[in-house]
């Protein structure tokens, strides 16, 4: 790093944005950073760490949007993270400055946490957002009595109208920012020997600092485990209840705030009621048909929308492909990029308008303020199974792709709950199944109805998506019992008012979604496709080279063009079953065969392994079918007549091709899965952890299917 580079970052100030979940924190931070975001993450967690940069006159500044908190008592990761980067812990960079941004219409909620941004010696400054709101509620609130009575700046905006936002600039610009004497005496709650102590033994500024650590510190496990001892010694030794002392805190701070808000806040009349959409949306019956209507347009729409865009780039980079082997001389470094890298890339970028479609109609709900409502509608449903009420967006998410789904779970703040919907959401049926299921169905189950109009293929089709939810139930049930975590899990649901949405917003929702995907999963699916590929391209050499030989000597006296694709696909099929992936379907054999598969199912599903989807393809391959993959009847056809040699009936018969179907109704056969699984945890260790439960899931239950079938 050159060293004007340096003392840039050295002098960039930092600006953290603070405030309740849906107050418009989300807006402002947009409209100050725009597209010049970037997303990493905390140490320890797995919560994002979203920063942006504004310049102003010439000068950088650097935004920080922490994680939604209703106070510095913090129960969920999220509210951790905020504890953490406020309190002055030296874990993570504390930052020069703090915009606090409340709901104008929730003023009493809002200003808990910033008396106690206050009590922490904070430099501050206060965002009234949502001024249109409280103005149709006829509230009215007297600014300059309340700076009075707080002693930091105040501002009022209306960010969703950009109503004074340019005054948030310059306050940024002014660093017009103050650090307020405190709100609150905490020796009134806290013995004053145990807070001298703690202040002198990490250094910190005062005694709220100092009761925070105190009262929370233990739960950050970032702090190492012998100041969280010393910690808890000292509150053993003193004989203090620290909950009792939390409660008495919030008592006295809300009495506090209440006599502030009283001369601050003036009621002009009766507030009008709230929206009778809620009594539609919130029916216990009519709520659950019409949430299950808008998922049914939603994902439609998606499939509607994003066949056309994915066909496109299926297309290009197939042509990129055609046209690199076209201009490039033929060997291994062509074959690497026509066959390996620019594939490999393909599968990264063909899943963007997906993403960036489903995400953006998530916003979409979430700016109306509808998901809200979603999510206090499910949770009863969802809870006694481990799941949280946010976890059927990605569940139902999980039916079109699971990559949009697993990056939907961000959304629950308890841990324990998040990690079991991004354990379960891939046994959901996603839609790069239905090729597999699809061919087998029409090889073993008639296209006969019973009782007149229930047709037996579709009855098959519809057991196998039904499967998977019972699969996503006992696993979430199973993991509720197995997961373990000091979070309490409980239910905070704002009804927030039903707005139209902020498009700018959403705009960036969809462009941050797709980058995030294609710069972290992206890098893990490029690789593992460069690994398949050269262990289907590479084997033995002494085989590999006898083969091509072989082939080469058959098309010497032939002319027809049809035996010349014929000897062609069996000496690709040749080549395939000698490659490492053939040998290694070779050596998976003895384990696969108590499921009815022989090695060159092996090798599908080792293949498939890149996307479910490429089980066709690879048994088109293996077998030596002629003419167009995408012909299902042909391949149909052709695998309807395949024998196993080793037990001389049919290969695809009932009970196998049954037994493949559950296999890869359980199976987690997506690297792009694996990858975005990775990305979401911030570890290796979950989807390893995830890859081998589902393996044996899919294995133990696919053996029982056969065993029953045969």
């Amino acid at each position: 790093m050159s060293e004007t580079t340096l003392t840039q970052k050295i002098l960039t100030t930092r600006i953290a944005l603070v405030g309740n979940p849906n107050v418009g924190k989300s807006t402002i931070f947009n409209y100050l950073t725009g597209l010049n975001q970037k997303i990493g993450n905390y140490p320890g967690v797995t919560v994002d760490k979203k920063s942006g940069f504004i310049q102003i006159t010439g000068e950088t500044f650097e935004i920080l949007d922490l994680p939604g908190t209703y106070s510095l008592f913090p129960n969920s990761e999220d509210e951790i993270i905020a504890h953490r980067v406020l309190n002055h812990t030296k874990l993570e960079d504390r930052p020069d400055f703090v915009l606090m941004v409340i709901d104008s219409s929730q003023l009493s909620r809002g200003l808990f946490l910033a008396t106690q941004l206050i009590d922490l010696g904070i430099n501050l400054a206060i965002i009234l957002n949502m001024v249109d709101l409280a103005e149709k509620r006829n509230i009215e609130i007297r600014t300059f009595e309340l700076f009075k009575s707080l002693g930091v700046p105040i501002l009022s905006t209306d960010a969703r109208n950009q109503k004074g936002l340019d005054e948030v600039k310059n306050l940024i610009s002014q660093r017009n920012f103050k650090k307020a004497k405190g709100f609150l005496d905490i020796q009134q709650v806290v013995p004053t020997e145990i807070l001298s102590k703690v202040r002198d033994k990490f250094d910190l500024e005062n005694n709220y600092q100092a009761y925070q650590l105190i009262r929370f510190g233990t739960k950050d496990k970032a702090i190492p485990a012998s100041d969280r001892a010393y910690l808890e010694e000292v509150v053993q030794s003193a004989n203090f209840d620290l909950e009792e002392a939390q409660l008495e805190e919030t008592k006295i701070r809300y009495r506090k705030i209440t006599e502030l808000v009283t001369n601050a806040l003036v009621k002009k009349s009766i507030p009008k009621p709230a929206s009778n959409l809620d009594k539609i949306f919130l029916h216990p019956v009519f709520g659950y048909v019409i949430f299950a209507g808008i998922l049914l347009l939603i994902f439609q729409t998606i499939f509607t929308w994003a066949s056309f865009p994915m066909d496109l780039i299926d297309g290009l980079f197939a042509d990129i492909s055609a046209g690199l082997a076209g201009m490039l001389p033929d060997g291994p470094l062509t074959r690497l990029l026509a066959e390996g890298i620019i594939p490999g890339i393909g599968g990264v970028v063909i899943f963007i308008p997906q993403i960036s479609l489903l995400f953006g109609f998530l916003a979409i709900l979430e700016d109306t303020g509808y998901m809200s409502r979603v999510v206090f509608l499910m949770d009863r449903w969802m809870r006694p199974f481990g799941l949280h009420g946010k976890s059927i967006v990605p569940l139902v998410s999980g039916i079109a792709c699971a990559i949009p789904g697993v990056m939907a779970a961000r959304n629950i703040s308890n841990w324990k709950e998040k990690m079991i919907t991004i354990l379960v959401t891939p046994l959901m049926s996603c839609s790069a199944r239905l090729p597999v299921y699809i061919i087998l169905i029409g090889l073993t189950v008639p296209d006969e109805t019973v009782f007149g109009f229930i047709n037996l293929q579709a009855l098959a089709l519809l057991s196998l998506y039904l499967l998977g939810i019972l699969g996503v139930l006992g696993t979430s049930l199973l993991l509720k019992l197995i997961l373990k975590t000091g979070e309490k899990s409980f239910l905070l649901s704002e009804l927030p008012p039903y707005r139209i949405p902020r498009w700018s917003d959403v705009g960036i929702t969809m462009f941050e979604k797709s980058k995030t995907f294609v710069f972290e999963a992206g890098k893990v699916i490029l690789a593992i496709s460069v690994v398949l590929w050269v262990l289907a391209s590479y084997g033995p050499p002494s085989r590999m080279d006898q083969i091509r030989m072989d082939g080469e000597s058959k098309l010497e006296n032939v002319s027809d063009e049809a035996q010349i694709a014929e000897i062609e696909a069996e000496t690709t099929s040749l080549l395939l079953e000698n490659s490492f992936i053939g040998i290694m379907g070779r050596a998976i054999e003895p384990a696969i065969e108590p499921l009815g598969y022989d090695w060159k199912i092996g090798i599908a599903l080792i293949t498939s392994f890149a996307a479910r989807e490429v089980f066709v393809s690879t048994m088109a391959t293996i077998y030596s079918i002629g003419g167009d993959l995408e012909d299902e009847l042909t391949i149909r056809e052709k695998l309807d007549q395949q024998v196993n040699a080793n037990t001389g009936q049919k290969t695809f018969n009932v009970a196998t091709s049954f037994s493949l179907m559950v296999f890869y109704v359980f199976a987690m056969q997506c690297m792009s899965t694996v990858a975005i699984v990775k990305r979401e945890t911030k570890s290796w260790k979950w989807p390893l952890i995830q890859t081998a439960y589902m393996t044996v899931l899919a294995y133990v239950m696919s053996f029982i299917t056969y065993q029953i079938f045969s």
